[in-house]
């Protein structure tokens, strides 16, 4: 399989499309700016308690405040609070947790009024993203990741990735951790840290010890609420997460952003530097590797995946609905359940990368095509179990029903991404009425006029939809062959798929657009 990131640099945001086999499985959009993602850990206050809820609500510098639940605070609450009464001292000379003595676990039973009360300082690590109307979902059991470890502040645990399946492999990791790891640290070894040697191993175990001990002097200096540890940025974060040894490229049209990951290949994997790409075309990046015109075709409300079968995908602020369709696909010969079958396998294979792509969360209810047989219903579910074990994300499947409805709960941990692909109308700009068809080229052919006669432009590049740009460009009396005719200068016509059917903008020599 190869594996792809699209990444689209512009001064609002940063955009990032992941494509497996040359299909876009993921898509994640960041603005320039952005605060609270997951992983940032914040010096918080204490805003107000809420004994019904067991939960307490956290002023971390959002609109809204952040929530933190009692079960969510971990066993060693009372060891953070403690390290950060100490560290907040002007007279702290703590170098290492481990000369801090370790306070009892906190009851799991226990009551959020009987350790909380408001305006007490609080260390807090973001777990959600504000989504929607609420605010960030915070937790204070610390963990900061790496590539192939995540630390645990005061905690001596040393756990295992699950998808490691020798336990000969488990047990060299578990060793050979448990010999190199700090005192009151503990460690999730991820599963790319499978064969992974020592050397590298300990090196990334010192940068996170590090990146921690930062704390130590930090705190005695801010107030709350601050930003105490920002997680990386989100390209390099994803990078983090998703990278293996066989990613063909990785495609940029940033300078900066490209010599970062370039530096972060280069730290985990020095051979592998040049796959890191500057593009510098004068296309879009993502009109020229086709992203653009995959996302007009995957986001939606109906998305076609096999031979006339298509999704209907609806959204409410509960759960995600989906409808399996075999629409117009009917196979010669064969019977109703097993075209059902063939059908709905194919759909699993769509929804798999649906959920990714959106990054879909919560409860997802999926009406397959009825099936009557139940071994045709656990084939479904089992091949779902399957191709879903490629997604990072926490998920859980039930098996189909006898009414053909799979249930799916997926990790929500940041608002989901939905592209509105239905396009209104330029001319009409949604109203229905529009000017005749017939004068649109004269319309054009005036504002062409204009800008080269009265505002004596000497290049004008013009985009447009690419029908329209076929018919301005096509033959020897087209339009552009005619204004140059004319008027001695050549106008270049782009074509763009992202333009709706009678968009079109006018740039000058600079690239910056001509408003009329």
């Amino acid at each position: 399989m190869s594996s792809d990131l699209i990444i689209d640099v512009t001064p609002s945001e940063i955009v990032i499309a992941l494509q497996e086999n040359k299909k876009i499985v993921e898509f994640t959009r960041v603005r320039s700016g952005a605060k609270f993602a997951v992983g940032d850990i914040y010096l918080g206050k204490v805003k107000k308690i809420m004994p019904s809820l067991n939960a307490a609500f956290i002023d971390v510098g959002y609109e809204k405040d952040a929530f933190l639940h009692y079960l969510d605070m971990g066993p060693q609450f009372a060891t953070l609070n403690k390290f950060l009464r100490i560290t907040s001292s002007r007279k702290n000379k703590i170098s290492s947790i481990s000369r801090i003595h370790s306070e009892p676990d906190i009851n799991k039973e226990g009551k959020v009024n009987e350790i909380l009360k408001i305006g007490q300082k609080i260390l807090v690590q973001v777990a959600k993203e504000p989504i929607s109307t609420k605010g960030p979902r915070l937790t204070s059991e610390i963990s900061i990741a790496g590539r192939f470890l995540v630390l645990l502040p005061f905690s001596d645990k040393v756990s295992i990735s699950q998808k490691i399946k020798t336990n000969e492999e488990k047990n060299r990791l578990k060793k050979l951790i448990q010999s190199i790891k700090p005192r009151k640290y503990g460690v999730i070894v991820r599963t790319v840290a499978e064969g992974k040697r020592v050397a590298e191993l300990d090196k990334e175990l010192r940068r996170l010890v590090d990146k921690w001990e930062t704390t130590f002097n930090k705190l005695s200096r801010v107030n709350a609420p601050s930003l105490i540890i920002g997680e990386i940025d989100r390209t390099t974060a994803l990078l983090r997460d998703i990278y293996h040894p066989k990613f063909n490229s990785i495609i940029v049209n940033d300078h900066s952003v490209s010599n970062e990951l370039s530096e972060y290949i280069s730290s985990i994997q020095p051979d592998k530097k040049k796959i890191v790409k500057f593009y510098s075309g004068r296309q879009p990046i993502f009109e020229y590797f086709g992203i653009e015109k995959q996302i007009k075709a995957s986001f939606g409300k109906t998305v076609s995946f096999k031979e006339g079968a298509y999704l209907i995908v609806e959204h409410t602020e509960a759960f995600h609905v989906i409808d399996v369709n075999s629409g117009n696909r009917a196979k010669a010969g064969l019977d109703q359940e097993t075209n059902a079958l063939d059908v709905n396998m194919a759909a699993c294979d769509e929804i798999a990368r649906q959920l990714r792509l959106r990054d879909m969360g919560g409860i997802i209810v999926i009406d397959f095509i009825d099936m009557h047989i139940a071994a045709n219903r656990q084939k479904v579910y089992e091949y779902m179990k399957e191709i879903m074990a490629a997604d990072r994300t926490k998920h859980n499947i039930l098996p189909l029903s006898k009414f053909c409805l799979m249930q799916i709960t997926r990790q929500r941990v940041r608002p989901e991404e939905n592209i509105e692909t239905a396009e209104k109308c330029p001319t009409c700009k949604g109203s229905g009425n529009i000017v005749p068809t017939i004068l649109f080229a004269d319309d054009l052919d005036g504002k062409v006029k204009y800008i080269l006669k009265d505002l004596n432009k000497k290049k004008l590049s013009l985009k447009v939809h690419p029908y329209l740009a076929a018919y301005l460009t096509k033959g020897l009396k087209s339009y552009r062959n005619k204004w140059f005719f004319k008027y001695f200068r050549w106008v270049k016509v782009d074509a763009n798929n992202s333009y709706s059917y009678l968009e079109y903008h006018f740039f000058d020599e600079n690239l910056e657009e001509i408003i009329l």
